[in-house]
């Protein structure tokens, strides 16, 4: 039975990682994965361009149930160690929005850089492998459709349960679970909201309009672009709110941020007596927004022939509209997987699992989730060093 130092089950962002940091610390090392090519959800993100970390990657832009856990790794592998790698091997990228940090080419540089960096370090790769069954005695004894292997050390760095047609399984939470980890309740992050059918019957309408609020469920509120869809809300405002949003409960919405509402629409109204609540709306707002606003905030009269009470009650809905998601539009879309391997069964500097020595997890696996922006490679990177230096 061929033997390693350390197997990784996972050959995306956080694999890839460990992989290149394992071996070029002279471990011999073998990087396993189902799917037919490495780093996948690489090679779509960021709209095929890689959004491959963020300049504000800190803790307090990370959900996790230990808000702690994750210093140790971002702060000991950062986004400017990650950055220095990237032009190390001379990849153009560019600040897109928010810190967010694009290549200017296509995706696939970034996985060919992690690709050149295993192969240097003497990673053996190998892609298509089905793992069947993991055992640990001494070592860790793995059986796949195409071999048997073992191994010291396992790294599971197969991912969560975001966007299953790209192959993604629960296998590294199945893992955790046979070796006795707790996990915190998975569920779809950064992920398209849905809308009752009451409420469709505004937001159907208006499918494929986006424009500029600030979206709150509590104290976490981001101010992104908002698109309304056949089906509900999405856009990077809605998918940054959703992986705080546990259903039930309301999200409220600012459609017009930084403006005074009530005093723009009492001016309009003394500037413009004649004007129809559509057409001033249609100033902030998207004209096909502001018209079905319109219709159901105000009265169908002149803006002169408005009270002073039904410019307020308008401009208050339009400043914090309240808005109960039906529900998300789960997996099939959503980003990231929220909840994973319970932190409190790992080592924050290592990623080791406190009760099964040599047994590792990195990743979207663990219960931690980047906020929408690059924060999601980071936290690949960062993790999959720690234990990458670790084994």
């Amino acid at each position: 039975m061929p033997s390693f130092d350390v197997i990784i089950i996972g050959a995306g962002a956080a694999g890839l990682m460990c992989a290149m940091t394992a071996g070029s610390r002279g471990r011999r090392v073998l990087l396993l994965d189902r799917g037919p090519e490495p780093g996948a959800k690489i090679l779509i993100s960021g709209g095929g361009r890689c959004n491959f970390t963020n300049l504000h990657a800190a803790a307090d832009r990370f959900l996790s149930n230990n808000p702690h856990f994750c210093k140790s790794a971002l702060s000991r592998y950062s986004q400017h160690d990650f950055i220095a790698l990237i032009e190390k091997h001379g990849i153009a990228y560019h600040e897109k929005t928010l810190g967010q940090l694009f290549c200017d080419g296509p995706a696939r540089q970034v996985v060919a850089m992690l690709l050149a960096e295993c192969h240097a370090a003497g990673v053996e790769v190998r892609l298509g492998q089905r793992i069947t069954d993991i055992v640990k005695a001494d070592r860790f004894h793995l059986s796949a459709d195409q071999g048997a292997f073992e191994s010291p050390a396992l790294v599971m760095a197969s991912g969560g349960l975001s966007i299953p047609k790209m192959g993604a399984t629960g296998f590294a939470h199945d893992m955790a679970r046979r070796f006795g980890l707790g996990l915190v309740e998975p569920r779809p992050g950064l992920v398209p909201l849905t809308a009752s059918e009451e409420d469709l019957a505004l937001i159907r309408p208006l499918a494929g309009i986006s424009f500029d609020a600030v979206v709150s469920h509590g104290r976490p509120a981001f101010r992104e672009k908002m698109l309304f869809t056949h089906r509900g809300l999405s856009g990077p405002a809605i998918l940054q709110i959703s992986s705080y949003w546990q259903g039930g409960g309301p999200i409220a919405i600012d459609m017009l941020p930084d403006q005074d509402v009530a005093a723009l629409l009492r001016d309009r109204r003394h500037a413009r007596p004649k004007a129809e609540p559509q057409t001033v709306l249609a100033e902030c707002l998207p004209a096909r927004l502001a018209r079905a606003l319109a219709a159901r905030l105000l009265p169908d009269r002149p803006m002169g022939s408005l009270s002073d009470r039904a410019l307020d009650t308008a401009a208050a809905a339009l400043k914090t509209w309240s808005f109960t998601p039906a529900g998300t539009e789960g997996y099939a879309k959503a980003e990231v997987t929220v909840g994973g391997i319970d932190t409190a069964d790992l080592s924050s500097r290592t990623m080791e699992a406190r009760k099964v020595p040599g047994l590792y997890f990195i990743g979207e696996a663990v219960d931690v989730t980047g906020w929408l922006g690059g924060y999601n490679f980071q936290w690949a990177w960062s993790s999959g060093w720690c234990a990458g230096m670790a084994v």
